[in-house]
């Protein structure tokens, strides 16, 4: 999970890009699923998670051109932020699913 703040005023513009960045990370080799969710309790923050087949896969991705130049278009939004990763052990789907927004 990647913690990210981003300079104030900018999250509109952030997220349009994020989304753009986000729907060519999904194309890659070992790519299972990418979101972005924005904080409620602290104002200028977002959240992304993603999802990779293992971590050779991720590691990969994280060493490529391709990942270089997500963080050269992102760099003018994000002002800190800090990464974690993990390894998912249990994914419980609710009645409703995997809903969008909200």
């Amino acid at each position: 999970m990647l913690r990210m703040e981003i300079v104030p005023g900018q999250g509109a513009e952030f997220e349009k890009v994020w989304e753009e960045v986000g729907r060519g990370i999904a194309a890659q080799p070992g790519s299972v699923c990418q979101s972005l969710a924005r904080s409620v309790d602290e104002e200028d923050v977002y959240h992304v998670v993603t999802d990779w087949v293992d971590a050779p896969s991720f590691h990969l991705f994280e060493h490529s051109e391709a990942h270089v130049e997500n963080r050269r278009r992102l760099a003018p939004y994000r002002r800190g932020g800090e990464m974690l990763l993990s390894q998912t052990v249990c994914l419980l789907e609710g009645a409703s699913g995997r809903g969008v927004g909200g």
